[in-house]
C-alpha cells in the first residue's frame, strides 16, 4: 500500500473509532482486522484494556477445516467461532468495529456470521 492510501486508510479508522467510542456505553468492541492470506477478530474490553475473546484464520484447527484464510467461508467461520468465545466469555453484547474497511465482502460476511452465532450489535 502506498503511503497515500496508508494516510486514508488510518484517517478512515481513527474516524470509525471515535464513532464507536461514542456510542459504546461500556460495551467491549470487536475489532476485525484483515490481511491478505487470513482474517482475525477479537473482542476488546476497553475499559479494563484487555482481550475476552478472540479467533483467526491463523490457528492451527481452523485452518486445518477450513483451508483457505482469505475467502468469505472463512470469515462466516470465524464470525461463528468468535461469537462462541465470547459468549462462553459472557459476552452477548458487542459494537462492531470495522477498522478502516468497508463492511462488504469478508468483513460483512463475520459481521453477520457472528450475529446468527448471537452475539448482539
Amino acid at each position: 500500500m502506498a503511503t497515500r492510501e496508508k494516510r486514508l486508510f488510518a484517517r478512515r479508522r481513527r474516524r470509525n473509532r471515535h464513532a464507536i467510542r461514542k456510542k459504546a456505553n461500556g460495551r467491549p468492541r470487536l475489532s476485525v482486522f484483515r490481511s491478505g492470506k487470513h482474517i482475525y477478530a477479537q473482542v476488546i474490553d476497553d475499559l479494563t484494556g484487555e482481550t475476552r475473546a478472540s479467533a483467526s484464520t491463523v490457528e492451527k484447527d481452523v485452518r486445518s477445516t477450513i483451508g483457505n484464510g482469505a475467502n468469505i467461508a472463512a470469515a462466516e467461520a470465524i464470525g461463528r467461532l468468535v461469537a462462541e468465545r465470547a459468549l462462553k466469555a459472557k459476552v452477548d453484547s458487542v459494537v462492531f468495529d470495522r477498522g478502516g474497511y468497508i463492511y462488504h465482502g469478508r468483513v460483512k460476511a463475520l459481521a453477520e456470521a457472528a450475529r446468527e452465532a448471537g452475539l448482539r450489535f
